[in-house]
């Protein structure tokens, strides 16, 4: 496997044209995937700013007077303050995988481009109901995370540290997923969702931390896949390059039962994934560098 050509590149597709009307579908099934955890919907700890009227009684030195009650207080002839019950909104982590192996792209775009492209929208998607998103970068030595933020603060964080782009060739981490995974059971603190947005491949120990998260998180796995990884052109002898060890390999594609093994063995990786996450119970959506990603996004998730 070989990075795309650096001439012509890849088209740089980021977020893509995101239609309003698919939008509007994406946050709502983002939604119901945290258990319909919007802002209002979820009961926070003690008493806060929020919708839901939690205690009614008379002011005390010290209240805030901005809550106090004016019906109550001119019913009674007494000052009274409107506690409520606060509003925990929905954090959603975003797990995006930056190894050498989201370089390559023999299509539209690179694995890089759509896996940031979905990071973005549903990072924009998080933050439209007063929630916050937060990132962990994995796959380029040590993940790199960025806290939970809301509003353009947030999304303008996301687009930042997805813009650095991948690791180089060779720079190869087994366990970078297993990793973020575990970083993100530690950091995350409060119930939220977690998206984990990789190709999933040439990864080991990854199981156990998810099934970990799954226990107190909503779980999305975002594959993203390229044509070229799953079948083989018949265009003659070639010589393969893994951005994930370095390692060349020299193949003739002319003969059939080299494309079938391939083609094989690719197929059977895929399968492993998805009965893991199937396992898991992790709602699973897969997304190429080949035509609407963002549709399919939309479609898979629905």
């Amino acid at each position: 496997m070989s990075r795309a050509p650096l001439s012509p590149p890849a088209a740089r597709q980021g977020p893509g044209p995101m239609r309003r009307g698919l939008l509007e579908a994406l946050d709502l099934v983002v939604a119901r995937r945290a258990a319909g955890a919007l802002p209002g919907d979820r009961r926070g700890v003690g008493l806060g700013t929020g919708t839901e009227l939690a205690q009614l009684r008379p002011y005390e030195v010290g209240d805030d007077v901005r809550q106090i009650d004016a019906a109550a207080t001119a019913r009674t002839g007494e000052a009274h303050v409107r506690l409520h019950v606060p509003d925990r909104t929905l954090t959603t982590w975003l797990l995006v995988d930056v190894s050498p192996s989201m370089a390559f792209g023999t299509a539209e775009r690179l694995k890089a481009d759509v896996a940031e492209g979905v990071a973005l929208v549903l990072g924009s998607l998080a933050v439209r109901r007063a929630g916050r998103v937060a990132l962990i970068a994995f796959g380029a030595g040590t993940p790199r995370l960025i806290p939970p933020r809301a509003s353009r603060p947030g999304v303008a964080a996301l687009r930042r540290a997805l813009a650095e782009g991948v690791a180089p060739d060779g720079a190869h981490d087994p366990l970078a997923l297993g990793h973020a995974l575990t970083l993100a059971g530690k950091a995350a603190t409060e119930p939220g969702l977690v998206v984990a947005i990789s190709d999933f491949r040439d990864q080991r120990g990854w199981t156990r931390p998810l099934a970990a998260l799954r226990a107190r998180h909503s779980l999305l796995a975002v594959e993203v896949r390229d044509p070229r990884e799953q079948v083989l052109p018949a265009v003659g002898r070639l010589t393969l390059v893994d951005p994930e060890t370095g390692e060349h390999v020299e193949a003739d594609t002319s003969h059939p039962r080299v494309r079938e093994r391939f083609a094989r063995i690719a197929a059977e990786e895929r399968a492993r994934v998805a009965r893991e996450l199937r396992r898991l119970s992790v709602e699973h959506a897969v997304v190429s560098t080949h035509g609407d990603w963002l549709g399919e996004l939309g479609r898979r998730l629905r």
